[in-house]
């Protein structure tokens, strides 16, 4: 016998590498595959279970109204408000505005605009109860001390039925209230996108409430400052006697009175000036006269000059008559009297003129001298009013002070008015809500597909959770990844048919399968096939004698003598493959016979020589527990090249450790679908404690379309599927 190893060898590199080696999709196709009739149950389930919650729900009615929230409202005063001005970018405006749309404050004001707070089918509509005694009937009306209950519940309700949608990259956003209802909800948009106007409104003239408060204070203030200086400047005026004419306004903005006495200064001061130039031309005329005895006036005097103009012509004619008579010709001497009356004329006229002359000279200095004297004393009077005026146009500049700053509140005080009645608004309704005419849900096709992922989702879980749970052994591949045993094949399941006539037909798929296993078995050791090797399972009825039966059967196919043994002496099965009872055999060996020959009989259908259990022992662990099963072998051996012992199962008993202390090694048969993987562990761990050398498992009873790679495993390349076609034919 060779050297067992330990149960921590059980796992080999190669092994650990072929199960990390896996794919993840592949595992989870595989489960996917395993549970497929779970999932799609659950699956069926969820889509009927959709179906029948779509049909069973109210329809409801979605309205819909578009409103236009723009970052600044149109100025129609140049008044500014006292809000803080943000940036265009600033992403905060429009969140608040978001939020006011949605807050309880709005939704309690649609409610009771609405008048639905003591509306008993708008509660009913949407199936609200409750035991609070506000919404306890008195008379068939809901009493009105629980108004202030209501009104909050009934702001709650339309909260939660309202959606605000922002139309993204724009301004625009959409309310949506859904109801059973299509005109309620209609209404209910409707009402909420004007109360939202409204409310807008509202805040903005309530924003700028506090600014005109404070103005109309400090209007009272300074009207009555204003009054104070205005009094203070009409009694110095009185006590001072300071008369000024009626004010003008300047250039810029001030006011400037002007006293009696500068306006008669100015006048006396201008007919001074006049006065003046007056005596000026006078005293040059005068003067004119004196020098040339003939003035300029004379000169121009028409009385003058006709009286010259006739003296001229009489003295030419006087001279004319000289020319031929004498001066005492009467002629020439009447003409003479006549030429001496002109010149008394034109003196006594000359100095006529000389003396009017004269007389407008002294008029004139006399004028003078008063507007002189007048202006010198107006003079006086106005310095001395300059002198009184100092303290009154101190008072006369803080009235103006006054004023100004008195009109410039009155101003911004009426513009504050005027841009709070105005009534200009940011938001605007782009689109009122119409009454919908179809229901937004249930909508079948979502709810369907919606079931559909909920129940795939689910499926998926269940189906991930039982796998989880299942220990069992579902395809040749967790033999290594759960288990540590090197995988020696995997054997279909046989239906309909018993192994032996299985194993008759060298053409089933069982042959092929332990063919396949035989041939990994040469691999096991250094001199090919074991020679001598126990089958055993975790519990009964795993396949374990089977596999030795069918091991034999292609050990002696192969030209090799086999005797299989029934290690099994609690409950016995190869003889019943003989057609013999087991009157005799292993135990009477392990008894003290020392004849094997009448122990054996042969199969000569199968091939190899066989022997049977013998006869039930009381304690068949006793009987291994010495050496003669170890003798047994030895003396096998010397007539068959190959010694199988169909061992009994290993939990419970003490019976496999013991016959697989004394072997070669041991087959290890599992059981497809039909062990946990624990119970299996359990076993093997109690072979490693009998230092039992295992070579492999082998997966008996499989079955393809249950296994978790249902397309990846199938026998008889020829034949067998031949076979197989026909069957499904």
């Amino acid at each position: 016998m060779t050297s067992a190893i330990p149960a921590s060898n059980f796992v080999t590199p190669t092994t650990a590498a072929s199960a990390s080696e896996v794919p993840i999709i592949r595992q989870y196709l595989r489960i996917a595959l395993r549970w497929r009739y779970v999932i799609l149950g659950v699956t069926a389930a969820c889509i009927l279970l959709g179906l029948i919650v779509t049909l069973l729900m109210t329809p409801k009615y979605t309205a819909t109204a578009t409103i236009e929230i723009s970052r600044e409202a149109n100025q129609v005063t140049n008044f500014q408000g006292v809000e803080r001005e943000t940036s265009v970018a600033d992403q905060e405006f429009y969140q608040t505005q978001y939020g006011l749309l949605q807050s309880r404050s709005l939704s309690e004001r649609v409610a009771t605009q609405l008048r639905l707070v003591d509306d008993r089918s708008f509660y009913e509509r949407f199936g609200f109860s409750s035991e609070d005694p506000a919404f306890q009937l008195v008379n068939g009306r809901y009493p009105a001390s629980g108004r202030a209950t209501r009104q909050r519940v009934a702001g709650e309700i339309l909260i939660d039925h309202l959606a605000i949608v922002p139309t993204r990259l724009s301004r625009l956003v959409d309310i949506r209230f859904t109801s059973p209802n299509p005109e309620f909800s209609a209404k209910i948009v409707n009402t909420w996108s004007d109360a939202f106007i409204q409310t807008n409104l509202e805040r903005k003239v309530q924003a700028t409430s506090y600014g005109r408060n404070l103005l109309q204070r400090q209007l009272a203030q300074q009207k009555e400052r204003l009054d104070e200086s205005q009094r203070q400047l009409v009694t110095y005026a009185s006590q001072e006697r300071i008369i000024n004419l009626p004010a003008q306004s300047n250039a810029d903005g001030s006011t400037a009175e002007r006293s009696i006495v500068a306006d008669d200064l100015a006048s006396l001061n201008t007919a001074l000036s006049q006065a003046t130039a007056e005596r000026i031309a006078a005293e040059s005329r005068y003067r004119e006269g004196s020098r040339a005895g003939a003035s300029s006036e004379a000169l121009r005097n028409q009385a003058i000059n006709s009286l010259r103009q006739r003296r001229a012509e009489y003295a030419a004619e006087y001279q004319k008559l000289l020319t031929q008579f004498e001066p005492e010709y009467p002629a020439a001497k009447a003409l003479k009297s006549q030429i001496d009356q002109l010149d008394r004329s034109i003196t006594n006229e000359e100095r006529r003129v000389s003396g009017s002359i004269e007389t407008d000279y002294r008029g004139a200095v006399e004028r003078e001298r008063a507007l002189q004297a007048r202006v010198e004393q107006l003079k006086s009077s106005y310095l001395d009013l300059r002198r009184r005026s100092i303290q009154y146009n101190i008072f006369q500049q803080e009235v103006d002070t006054n004023r100004a700053l008195y009109e410039g509140l009155l101003q911004r005080f009426k513009e504050i008015g005027v841009a709070g009645g105005v009534g200009v608004n940011n938001v605007a309704v782009v689109d009122q809500a119409d009454v919908p005419q179809h229901p937004s849900s249930p909508r079948l096709l979502i709810n369907l597909a919606i079931a559909l992922v909920a129940g795939l989702s689910i499926g998926a879980a269940l189906a991930f959770a039982l796998e989880q749970m299942d220990e069992a052994i579902a395809d040749p591949g967790e033999v290594e990844r759960r288990l540590g045993l090197p995988l020696l094949g995997s054997v279909p399941k046989v239906e309909n048919v018993t192994p032996k006539e299985a194993l008759l037909d060298r053409k089933s798929e069982l042959v092929d399968a332990y063919l396949a296993i035989q041939t990994n078995l040469a691999f096991t050791t250094e001199h090919g096939v074991p020679r001598s090797l126990s089958v055993t399972s975790t519990r009964p009825a795993e396949g374990k004698s089977t596999t030795a039966l069918a091991l034999a059967t292609m050990l002696a196919r192969s030209g090799k003598r086999v005797i299989l043994v029934d290690g099994d002496m609690r409950s016995p099965s190869v003889h019943h493959l003989g057609g013999v009872n087991h009157d005799h055999g292993l135990s009477n060996f392990l008894a003290g016979q020392e004849d094997i020959a009448p122990l054996t009989f042969d199969m000569a259908d199968l091939g190899f020589t066989a022997m049977s259990a013998g006869p039930i022992p009381p304690n068949a662990a006793e009987l291994l527990t010495g050496n003669r099963l170890s003798l047994l072998i030895e003396r096998l051996h010397e007539h068959f090249d190959h010694v199988v012992i169909d061992s009994p199962p290993v939990m419970g008993l003490a019976d496999a450790p013991l016959i697989a202390s004394r072997v070669e090694g041991v087959v290890y048969a599992v059981e497809s679908h039909g062990i946990r993987s624990t119970l299996v562990k359990t076993a093997l761990a109690r072979l490693a404690a009998a230092n039992a050398h295992i070579f492999g498992g082998v997966l008996t009873k499989f079955e393809a379309r249950k296994a978790h790679y249902g397309y990846g495993y199938e026998y008889g390349y020829g034949y067998g599927r031949e076979k197989a076609t026909e069957a499904k034919g």
